[in-house]
C-alpha cells in the first residue's frame, strides 16, 4: 500500500520544521524591520534637523538683513536634498520672505510609503542673532516628502524578508531528503511487513528489525511490536468483552441523549419565546426614548422661546432706574427665571445623558481658568454666606489638557455650588492635580455632611439628605446626578466622603491627557527672587497656603514680619483693618489679599494693591508685577487686547418674535452695536443685499424661510460665503448644534439671550469679519 507523498512522516516533519522555522525566522526579520523602521523614522528626523541647525545661522542672518536674494539661494540648496520638496523663511508677522518648492514623488507604490512615515513633515525653526536674541525675526519652516526615506526603508525591509524565505525553502529541501532516507524508509520496510500478517493468525508472524536500527527508536518498536503479537490473542478476548460492555453503554447512553435533547428543545423553545418578548419590549422601549427625546426637543424649544422673553425683559427693567422696593421685586422674578432655566438644562443634559445623545468634545483647555472662573462666578454667593472659597491649584498643574471644557466646567460649578449651598460657616476649598495621566478634582466643605442612608442615595435622580433639608436648602436634587453621569461618560469616576455636622469631600477624577506642561512664570529676572516677599497673614487663614505654595513654586522666597528687607509686603484684610500699619513707614509696596474695597486705606501715604478673593494666579501675578514696578502686559491681556473687537460693528438679527426682538436688540445696542432687524429668512437676505453686515444673528425656526434654508442661500452668494453667521436657538437637543454647522453656519448660542455670552460670540467672530469686509 503506498502512502501519499504529502503524508508520509518525512514530509510532516520537514513541513512542521521548516513552518516552525520559518516562523521563528519571520518574527526575527519582522522584529528587524520594525526596529529598521523606528530607525529610519528617527534618521529621518536627524537629517532634517541637521540640515535646519547648519541652515540656522545663515537663515538669521537673511532673516536680520532682509537679503532676499540669498534666501532664495538657501532655500535652493536646501532644496538639493531628495526629500525637501519645500523650504521657506517667514518673518514674525507670518509674511513670507522667501520661498522656494518643487512638486513631490508620484509612485504607484507611494501609498505605502505614505502609510508608513505620513506623506509629509513639517519641520520649523526660530530665526535668532546672537547679538539680539531677544528679538524675534521669525522661522525657517521646511516640509519634506516622506517617499525618498520610505523607499529605502521598503527595500531593505523587501530584501530581508525575501532573503529569509529562500533561507527556509532551501533548508525544507535538506530536511526532507534527510528525514526520508533516515526516518521515512525504514518505516516503510516495517509497515510493508505488517502489512502482510494474516490477520487469522497474526502470532505467527514476526517484523524483521531494519538494517542500522536494531539500537535506535524504529527497533524498540519492532520489537515491542513483536511482543504485542505474542499476547495478541488474549487481547483480542479482552476487545470482544469490552466490546459487548460498549455497546450496552452506547444503548444506554442513547437514551440519556435523547432524553436530554427532548429537555433542551422545551427550554430552547421557551428560551425564544422569551427573547421574542425581549426584542418586542426593546422595541417598544426604543420608541418610547425616541418620543421622550422629540418631546424634550419640542419642549424645550416651547418653553425657552417664552422664558427667553421673561428673562429679557427683566434684565432690561433691572438696568432702568427703578425704586429700591420695585428693583427687589424684579430681582426676585429674575434669579426665579434662572433657577428655572438651570432646572430645565438639567433635566435635558440627564434625559441626553441616560438616551445615550449626550455628545463630548475632545478640545484644549485651560483647567486652572476653568476652576478660577467657576469660583470667581460663586464668589458672591460664597461671601453672602460668610464662607470662604477657596481655590488651592497644585502649581505644577498642566497648562493644557484636553477633553469638554463645557461639561468639565458644568462639574465644577455644580460640586462648588452645592457645597456653598450647604456650608453655614468655615470653607469650601477646590483642588486640581494632575498625575499619571490622570487630573483629580477636590471639592472639600466644613457644611452639614451626610449620613451613610444619604451618602448611598445621594447621586440618586431627585435625591437629597432629611426631609427638612430640601426645605432649608432647596433645590432639586439633579445637579449631582448630573456630575456622576457627565463623569462617567467622560471614563472617570466621581466618589464621595461625609460626616454629619464635619462637611463633605467629594473626589473627581478624569482622564484627560496633556498637551502642554506647566507655564514659566513671569519673575525670572525680577528681583522678587533676591529680595522675596513679606507675608504677613495668620497661618488660620485658609488662602495662606496655597498662596504660599505658588510663591515657592515662583521661587520666591517668603519671609516673616521683620525678617529684613523684602520686595513686597503681603497682608490680609485683618491685619490691615487692626492698623497695626498705620503708623508704620514701609519700604516695599503692600499688597493686600482680600476685598478690593478694602484698599482704601492708605499706609504712610503708601497706596495699597488689593487682589480680589478668591485667589487667581494670574491675578497674584500682575498684582505683583505692579507693585515692584515691572508694569509689562501679560501675553493673556495683550490678546485679550489685540483681539477686542470695535464697538461699531453692524448686525443683522434674525428673529421672528417680537419680544425676542426687543429683548436681543436692546441688549445688543447696549453693547454699543448697531442692529437692524429681519423678520425671517427672506427679508434677511433682502437686507444683506441693500446693506453690509458684519455679523448675521440667525434663528432657525421661521416662517416664509427657516434659518437653515436661509443660510444655505447665503453661502451660495459669493460676496457673503465668509460672513460670520452665528445661530441662535432654543433647541438644545442631540444633533441640533450639527444641523447648524452642516447647513454653513459658524457658530452656535442657545436661547435665552444672555448679554454676556452675545458679546463673547460677537468678540469671536468680530475680528474675522472686520478683516475680511476691510
Amino acid at each position: 500500500m503506498s502512502t501519499p507523498f504529502t503524508k508520509r512522516l518525512s514530509f510532516r516533519l520537514t513541513r512542521n520544521t521548516v513552518l516552525l522555522a520559518m516562523a521563528l525566522g519571520i518574527l526575527l526579520n519582522m522584529v528587524q524591520v520594525t526596529l529598521d523602521y523606528f530607525s529610519a523614522r528617527e534618521s529621518m528626523d536627524e537629517e532634517i534637523r541637521a540640515l535646519m541647525d547648519i541652515s540656522f545661522s545663515p537663515a538669521s542672518q537673511i532673516a536680520y538683513n532682509i537679503d532676499t536674494r540669498l534666501a532664495k539661494e538657501l532655500l535652493d540648496g536646501l532644496l538639493r536634498h531628495p526629500a525637501i520638496v519645500d523650504a521657506r523663511i517667514v518673518d514674525p508677522d507670518g509674511r513670507i520672505l522667501a520661498a522656494s518648492t518643487r512638486p513631490s514623488t508620484d509612485s504607484a507604490y507611494r501609498f505605502l510609503s505614505d502609510f508608513l512615515f505620513g506623506p509629509n513633515r513639517e519641520y520649523s525653526e526660530n530665526l535668532r542673532v546672537p547679538q539680539l536674541e531677544e528679538i524675534p525675526l521669525g522661522q525657517l519652516e521646511v516640509r519634506i516628502d516622506t517617499y525618498h526615506y520610505g523607499t529605502a526603508f521598503l527595500s531593505r525591509a523587501a530584501y530581508t524578508l525575501v532573503s529569509g524565505f529562500l533561507k527556509s525553502l532551501i533548508l525544507s529541501v535538506i530536511l526532507l531528503f534527510i528525514f526520508y532516507f533516515i526516518l521515512t524508509k525504514p518505516l516503510m520496510r516495517v509497515i510493508q511487513a505488517l502489512h502482510e500478517v494474516d490477520p487469522r493468525a497474526p502470532e505467527k508472524i514476526r517484523l524483521p528489525v531494519p538494517r542500522n536500527h536494531e539500537s535506535d527508536e524504529i527497533g524498540q518498536m519492532v520489537g515491542i511490536i513483536n511482543q504485542h503479537l505474542d499476547t495478541i490473542d488474549s487481547s483480542l478476548d479482552q476487545v470482544r468483552l469490552a466490546e459487548s460492555k460498549m455497546k450496552h453503554y452506547s444503548s444506554k447512553l442513547e437514551r440519556e441523549v435523547e432524553d436530554r435533547t427532548r429537555e433542551i428543545s422545551e427550554k430552547n423553545e421557551a428560551l425564544q419565546r422569551g427573547n421574542r418578548a425581549l426584542i418586542r419590549a426593546k422595541e417598544d422601549a426604543v420608541h418610547r426614548a425616541r418620543s421622550r427625546a422629540n418631546f424634550l426637543a419640542s419642549m424645550s424649544h416651547e418653553i425657552r422661546t417664552p422664558l427667553n422673553g421673561v428673562l429679557g425683559m427683566l434684565s432690561l427693567s433691572l438696568e432702568s432706574e427703578l425704586s429700591p422696593s420695585q428693583r427687589n421685586r424684579l430681582e426676585i422674578a429674575y434669579n426665579a427665571g434662572q433657577s428655572l432655566l438651570g432646572l430645565l438644562n438639567d433635566i435635558l443634559d440627564i434625559s441626553k445623558v441616560e438616551a445615550g445623545k449626550l455628545n463630548l468634545e475632545a478640545i484644549e483647555f485651560n483647567l486652572r481658568e476653568v476652576i478660577e472662573e467657576c469660583a470667581t462666578l460663586l464668589s458672591q454667593q460664597a461671601l453672602s454666606r460668610n464662607v470662604e472659597l477657596v481655590i488651592d491649584i497644585d502649581p505644577a498643574l498642566p497648562e493644557t489638557l484636553q477633553g469638554d471644557p463645557t461639561r468639565v466646567r458644568q462639574i465644577i460649578n455644580n460640586l462648588l455650588g452645592n457645597g456653598i449651598k450647604f456650608t453655614e460657616s468655615g470653607e469650601v476649598r477646590i483642588r486640581a492635580v494632575t498625575r499619571n495621566g490622570e487630573t483629580r478634582i477636590d471639592v472639600i466643605d466644613t457644611g452639614i455632611g451626610m449620613n451613610d442612608e444619604t451618602l448611598r442615595r445621594i447621586f440618586s435622580p431627585f435625591s437629597q439628605g432629611k426631609a427638612d433639608t430640601t426645605r432649608r436648602y432647596g433645590g432639586t436634587g439633579l445637579g449631582l446626578t448630573l456630575c456622576r453621569q457627565l463623569v462617567e461618560r467622560m471614563h472617570g469616576h466621581i466618589t464621595v466622603e461625609s460626616r454629619e455636622n464635619q462637611g463633605t469631600h467629594f473626589t473627581v477624577i478624569l482622564p484627560l491627557p496633556v498637551r502642554a506642561s506647566a507655564s514659566k512664570d513671569a519673575f525670572t529676572r525680577s528681583h522678587l527672587r533676591d529680595q522675596g516677599v513679606i507675608l504677613d497673614i495668620p497661618h488660620d487663614n485658609p488662602h495662606r497656603l496655597p498662596l504660599e505654595r505658588q510663591l515657592q513654586a515662583w521661587q520666591i522666597p517668603v519671609r516673616a514680619k521683620g525678617d529684613g528687607q523684602a520686595a513686597a509686603y503681603l497682608c490680609d484684610s485683618k491685619t490691615l483693618t487692626r492698623g497695626s500699619l498705620a503708623d508704620r513707614t514701609l519700604d516695599c509696596p503692600l499688597v493686600l489679599i482680600g476685598e478690593p474695597e478694602q484698599a482704601i486705606h492708605t499706609v504712610s501715604g503708601q497706596k495699597v494693591r488689593a487682589i480680589a478673593l478668591p485667589l487667581r494666579r494670574n491675578q497674584l501675578e500682575q498684582t505683583l508685577l505692579e507693585a515692584i514696578g515691572d508694569t509689562a502686559t501679560s501675553p493673556q491681556a495683550e490678546a485679550a487686547a489685540e483681539s477686542r473687537p470695535s464697538p461699531d460693528l453692524s448686525i443683522l438679527l434674525v428673529e421672528d418674535n417680537r419680544v425676542n426682538q426687543i429683548v436681543a436688540s436692546s441688549m445688543l445696542r447696549k453693547l454699543g452695536y448697531r442692529v437692524d432687524l429681519a423678520e425671517n429668512g427672506e427679508r434677511a437676505l433682502t437686507a444683506l443685499s441693500n446693506q453690509h453686515y458684519d455679523i448675521v444673528l440667525m434663528d432657525c425656526q421661521m416662517p416664509v424661510m427657516d434659518g437653515y434654508a436661509a443660510t444655505e442661500r447665503i453661502r451660495k452668494h459669493p460676496e457673503w460665503r465668509d460672513l460670520p453667521v452665528i445661530a441662535v436657538t432654543a433647541n438644545v437637543m442631540q444633533g441640533d448644534k450639527d444641523d447648524c454647522l452642516a447647513a454653513g453656519m459658524n457658530d452656535y448660542v442657545t436661547k435665552p439671550y444672555n448679554k454676556d455670552e452675545l458679546r463673547q460670540v460677537i468678540e469671536r467672530w468680530a475680528g474675522q469679519s472686520v478683516n475680511q469686509g476691510s
